[in-house]
């Protein structure tokens, strides 16, 4: 049975695995050499020293390969933030790249340092304003701004927030620096739960040339497939929903494309951002529950936003699910659920979030998400946390635990 005939959920669970044979395992080994046994120059596919290939990689590659819709197998990573860094390196050095102002702090501080030595130069929109970043995309009219007089700035830990802020503020002007290189997408963004038209805005990257990147980690290829809408490499921190608990640091990038494979591929091997194969074999194991982990948590998600909304310790609310948000339809329509990170405002400011987090019992106060174990945060308490995100957002990352045990900690921990 080839793969267009299985559901995500099943692909989750087969894919990968070892040849059917007699005696044969059911599961891919876990390799654990540096070196393979060769002599001559290797042919084509052959193994012959780990930091260009093994067979542990080649499971997990072909499973996530199989579940976003690709025929070319993956290629790990060391961490997300490498294939990030692999996806960046496709811009042609001076090249410019479009982002959303709500960006994962630690992509969006790569791509101010690479905007202030000058291999890429940086526009920051809001993703969800189509009409925007088409102009941005297009350099006819950008709404956003440039990046290059003002990434030292946002990188500089003795510059004021306001300080920041001003200079992060969007600002209409005439761009005369011509199409974007690069438009890169996050489904949807990190904090903020923005939702991008990803097809209609690859229509456009495309038009002028631009290669489109999306970082698929928050919906994972069980609510969306990003190659499937127009873009050209998806990245996903396998850390977070893929591998599922907690335990594995892991990257990955995938591609329709053979070209741009063989130049991702090409700067994992020479910069070393190798994935380790005790953390792939891991990865891969968590991987076959995806979907019924990913099932539980969105319900949940959507559960606690409903209940959230009205709430008297609660000033706003973001999830995707909720007819009330801003990026409603355009999740319904381009997605196949809505995700399992809701977006909180409590009262009392950055205090009073503050002191949410601290009176949770069976929620866990921590960074990173997509574990079985529901956590929270304040994004702000980082400084490299875009200026524009509210101070008192806390990131609720929503596990698969039982609802009303979630719902009561939550609760109490508001109305404290």
């Amino acid at each position: 049975m080839s793969h267009p005939d299985l559901s995500p959920a099943t692909l989750a669970v087969t894919a990968g695995r070892p040849p059917r044979v007699q005696g044969g395992p059911v599961n891919p080994p876990l390799v654990l050499s540096s070196t393979y046994v060769s002599t001559g120059t290797p042919a084509a596919g052959e193994l012959f020293y780990t930091r260009n290939d093994t067979e542990t990689w080649r499971a997990l590659e072909a499973a996530l390969a199989a579940l976003e819709g690709t025929a070319l197998p993956a290629l790990g990573f060391a961490s997300g933030m490498a294939a990030i860094a692999a996806a960046f390196s496709l811009v042609p050095r001076g090249g410019r790249v479009v982002m959303p102002e709500h960006s994962y702090g630690v992509a969006l501080g790569l791509a101010h340092e690479l905007a202030t030595v000058g291999d890429i130069r940086l526009t920051l929109v809001d993703i969800a304003d189509t009409e925007a970043v088409v102009a941005a995309i297009v350099g006819a009219a950008a709404t956003g701004h440039d990046e290059r007089a003002t990434a030292a700035v946002a990188h500089d830990d003795h510059v004021s927030a306001a300080d920041r802020a001003e200079h992060d503020e969007p600002r209409n002007r005439r761009s005369d620096d011509g199409p974007a290189a690069l438009l890169w997408i996050e489904t949807p963004t990190n904090p903020m739960l923005e939702v991008a038209d990803t097809p209609a805005l690859a229509a456009a990257a495309h038009a002028v040339g631009a290669l489109v990147v999306a970082d698929n980690t928050f919906a994972t290829p069980l609510v969306v497939r990003p190659l499937e809408q127009g873009v050209d490499v998806v990245v996903h921190s396998v850390t977070k929903y893929l591998a599922g608990h907690s335990d594995v640091v892991l990257g990955a990038a995938l591609t329709s494309d053979d070209g741009l494979r063989a130049r991702l591929a090409s700067y994992r091997t020479v910069h070393g951002a190798i994935p380790g194969p005790f953390e792939v074999w891991l990865a891969l194991r968590g991987l076959r529950t995806v979907a019924l982990r990913v099932e539980r948590s969105q319900a949940n998600a959507a559960e606690l936003a409903a209940r959230l909304v009205g709430h008297p310790g609660v000033v706003e609310v973001r999830h995707p699910s909720l007819p009330s948000d801003p990026g409603h339809e355009r999740a319904a329509r381009l997605m196949d659920g809505f995700g399992s990170i809701v977006g909180l405002r409590p009262a009392g400011g950055a205090a009073g979030a503050d002191a949410v987090v601290d009176r949770v019992r069976l929620w866990l106060p921590a960074t990173s998400l997509g574990g079985v174990e529901s956590s929270l945060e304040r994004r702000r308490r980082f400084a490299t946390e875009s200026p524009t995100v509210p101070d008192d957002l806390i990131r609720l990352s929503v596990g698969i635990e039982d609802v009303e045990d979630l719902w009561r900690d939550l609760d109490q921990a508001l109305r404290s």
